[in-house]
């Protein structure tokens, strides 16, 4: 099931400050708070960006804090206080560790997030990479691969339309229970997997309806399109759930629109409107649906304003042809 519009790149973002990763989040980011996340959500909501990301962690061990850092905000929380404070974006979960929780659990969340939002929710997931958690959790964390998929399975059947979801699986059985509110969206909100392992690109291909890679540079996305393209299509053989073909996503380069008066790194694509747009086009003609961008930026006014540039002066050329 599609969510996006046909035909066209659509462009997304992780919102900034609910995850301080050493690997992305900007300096300012440390000493901002909810009415800065609230700002760019709305701005985010009012300027055309198709959905706002939120990632997923329960607890950092000591060993990854210094990298990972400890800020990392409940999705399901923050989409729902977001949901309230904008009218359209999309609301994505990027990723959900789905396999630290148990089906039924999940579902209630992001069922009541769906319904409470009119129809935005997107739920991505994955499988995770933090040992100490699944093992605080008591999840086995080397078996979170198979388990994420049957978790997929049994989400697909518990987000349904039935109020009485049956399902049985190796590890999660469910019958005659019921759960309400129902997700607005039909016949279930939809379900992007993300990663870009072997595995993950199979899930996403057999099980998802769209794809999250996580950071694959340019030359390498063609290949892995091209593999879950193949593996859909084998899918779709045995599963109907598989005949459509999936969304998939891509994580850019950093972004900073205009010719910056600072260092903003030499992987960061810079310069006029018209040559990011030339650049970006690029996503769009190896397959990819939806662009997933982050701003260089000194803080949230600064990244505020990049958003504008950016849906004013970039994206109305993504779609043009040459």
């Amino acid at each position: 099931m599609r969510v996006l519009p046909r035909g066209r790149l659509s462009y997304g973002m992780q919102l900034p400050i609910q995850s301080q990763s050493t690997l992305y989040a900007e300096p300012w980011e440390a000493g901002a708070g909810p009415a800065e996340l609230l700002e760019v959500a709305r701005a985010a909501d009012r300027l055309g960006f198709a959905y706002l990301a939120v990632c997923d962690h329960v607890a950092i061990p000591r060993r990854l804090a210094a990298a990972m850092g400890t800020v990392w905000y409940d999705p399901v929380a923050t989409l729902g206080w977001l949901a309230a404070a904008t009218e359209r974006v999309l609301l994505l979960s990027h990723v959900a560790v789905a396999a630290l929780r148990h089906p039924l659990l999940t579902a209630k969340q992001y069922a009541t997030l769906d319904h409470l939002s009119g129809g935005r929710l997107i739920l991505g997931v994955g499988a995770g990479h933090v040992r100490e958690e699944f093992e605080a959790l008591g999840v086995d964390f080397a078996r979170r691969g198979a388990l994420l998929d049957e978790t997929v399975d049994a989400l697909k059947a518990a987000l349904g339309p039935e109020e009485f979801p049956d399902f049985r699986g190796e590890r999660f059985a469910f019958s005659g229970l019921g759960q309400a509110p129902r997700p607005v969206q039909t016949p279930r909100p939809p379900l992007w997997v993300g990663g870009s392992s072997p595995a993950a690109v199979r899930r996403a291909a057999v099980r998802g309806d769209g794809w999250l890679p996580q950071g694959d540079p340019r030359d390498r996305l063609p290949g892995q399109i091209a593999r879950l393209r193949e593996l859909r299509k084998e899918a779709s053989q045995h599963d109907r759930g598989c005949e459509e073909p999936a969304e998939i996503g891509a994580i850019t380069e950093p972004l900073y629109v205009g010719a910056p008066g600072w260092d903003v790194g030499r992987r960061t694509l810079t310069g006029a409107p018209e040559r990011l747009a030339e650049s970006l086009r690029a996503y769009a003609a190896m397959g990819v649906d939806q662009i997933q961008v982050r701003f260089r930026c000194r803080d949230h006014t600064e990244l505020t304003d990049q958003m504008a540039a950016f849906a004013a002066d970039v994206a109305p050329h993504l779609d043009d042809q040459g």
